[in-house]
Formats: structure tokens, sequence, C-alpha cells
């Protein structure tokens, strides 16, 4: 265990604290921009989606949430925005909501085949959006970051 008073300090004080420059405020920003560039980068290869409706699709897709209550909890949004997202994600044709068999309180969320034949197209976006936000970094930068944002969210006490 660490007792170097310096790391047991308080990083932010009411001193030194400036919203505009505080850690949160950083890391929203990063996520906008990003989110952005999804946007950006989707619009010019034709694929009608945005950035917000890729999040939702890959997880889907990648079994990370199959109902709507699920995909709330995790983009920390409401239910009515969501469900106003999901109702142009099955407009497009892209998922469809399947009740439970088990449940009949619950409604499933899963693609449809168009939406499946979406799925390969989406990576390379994030990997390309990704590189150009990247930009300047070394592999070794990219996995200190990672380290340094992964504990910040075990510090959340949240889980992940």
């Amino acid at each position: 265990m660490n007792t170097d008073p310096k790391e047991t300090e308080p990083l932010y004080t009411p001193e030194n604290y400036n919203p505009e420059d505080s850690l949160g405020r950083l890391i929203a920003d990063v996520s906008r921009r990003i989110l952005t560039g999804f946007d950006d980068e989707m619009a010019s290869q034709g694929m009608g989606i945005t950035g917000a409706q890729w999040v939702i699709l890959m997880r889907i897709a990648r079994g990370c949430a199959s109902t709507a209550a699920e995909l709330c909890r995790f983009g920390h949004c409401d239910t009515g925005s969501m469900t106003r997202m999901l109702d142009r994600l099955e407009e497009k044709g892209l998922l469809r909501r399947v009740p439970s068999s088990t449940d009949r309180r619950v409604t499933l969320l899963e693609l449809t085949e168009t939406g499946r034949d979406l799925l390969p197209h989406l990576p390379p976006v994030a990997i390309k959006v990704l590189n150009a936000h990247l930009n300047g970094f070394s592999r070794e930068e990219l996995e200190q970051l990672k380290g340094f944002l992964n504990r910040i969210r075990a510090n959340s006490g949240l889980p992940a």
C-alpha cells in the first residue's frame, strides 16, 4: 500500500478545479467528437445510420444487450429517446422487436437480415475514426491511456 501523502491527497480541490478543463468534461468532449466522427464517416459511405445507432446495432449483435432497458442502462439515456431510436432502426429494416417466449412483459431486440448484412461494414468505420483520433499516439501510449481509463472506470465502483 502506498503511503506517500502526495498519492493520497485529492487531485481536484476548490482552488484548482476548472469545469472547462475537468477530466469529466475532457472525456465527454472526446466521446462526443468520436461519435461525430462515426456520424460523418457513415454519412460519407451512405450507410444511413448515426454513431448512436451504430452503438445499438453492435451491442445487440455482440449479445451485450437484447432489450431496450439494457440499452438504456448502457447508454445512460431515457426510455423515450431509446424508443425513438429503436423505431428509426426498425423503420430502416435493421432490427425487429420480438415478444419474449418466456416473459410476456419483455420485448427482445434482434437484428434483421439487413441489419446482419450491415455488420461487417461497421468495424471499419470505428477503425478509421479511432485511428484518426489517435494520430501521433504510439501503441504503448494507447495501452497506457486505456489502462488509465480502465482504472477510472474501476474506481467508479459500477459494473463495466
